[in-house]
């Protein structure tokens, strides 16, 4: 049986002229707003593991304090960059700690790890599992949620019809797009995307773009 193929990476000019016509709305913020790059972006993190490693350190934290926090554990690791799956179960407690690391995201590093070297978190196979197979595969690991699980679907595995309706700023950005008086509550944002599909990560991505315009 052939897999259906997975659409990813950056769309064409006549998906994104569908797009379009489904939402004069969307279409014209689109034409306002930066393109839609198209994902992963050169210069991430090389590994799925890194990537995940990097979303728990990151989580409930700004960017600034994220950042010296990531690059404290990556300093740990024996080579370059952040510490493999066997290095984090090695490193002692007081050492992740001392990198700045709570004992919450301690352990969902130590779950993380475990996983992928036991292989009850496939990382090699994700890329070619349907999108709610790997969101499922990634909330089994401790700390890891839907919207962690959506944000590496869309800027990691690259796949162009990702939403995440508890997202705030997507939420902000329906707000402006549509002329809302209060932000849209989740059900009400997936239903909305629904116009959008199969290229929900390029909405998503017009949506957190207007959230990031100044208002008039």
């Amino acid at each position: 049986m052939t897999r259906p193929e997975i659409a990813r990476g950056k769309p064409g000019a006549a998906a994104l002229r569908a797009l379009d016509r489904s939402c004069p709305a969307l279409a014209a913020a689109r034409r306002r707003v930066a393109p839609f790059p198209g994902f992963p972006a050169a210069g991430g993190p090389r590994t799925h593991f890194h990537a995940l490693g990097r979303a728990i350190v990151h989580q409930q934290l700004a960017g600034a304090a994220a950042r010296t926090i990531h690059d404290r554990v990556c300093a740990l690791a024996a080579g370059r960059g952040f510490p493999t799956a066997a290095e984090i179960l090695e490193l002692p407690d007081e050492r992740l700690r001392a990198a700045g690391l709570s004992g919450n995201k301690l352990l969902s590093l130590r779950d993380l790890a475990e996983r992928s070297l036991d292989g009850r978190l496939r990382l090699r196979s994700l890329g070619r599992l349907d999108d709610e197979t790997v969101i499922e595969e990634l909330i089994a690991v401790r700390g890891i949620g839907r919207w962690t699980a959506q944000m590496f679907l869309m800027f990691r595995l690259g796949r162009l019809d990702v939403v995440a309706p508890d997202d705030l700023g997507l939420q902000e950005g329906m707000k402006r797009l549509d002329g809302l008086a209060t932000r849209p509550r989740p059900r009400e944002l997936a239903a909305r995307a629904e116009d959008w599909a199969p290229l929900r990560s390029v909405a998503s991505w017009v949506l957190w773009r207007l959230a990031d315009e100044r208002p008039g």
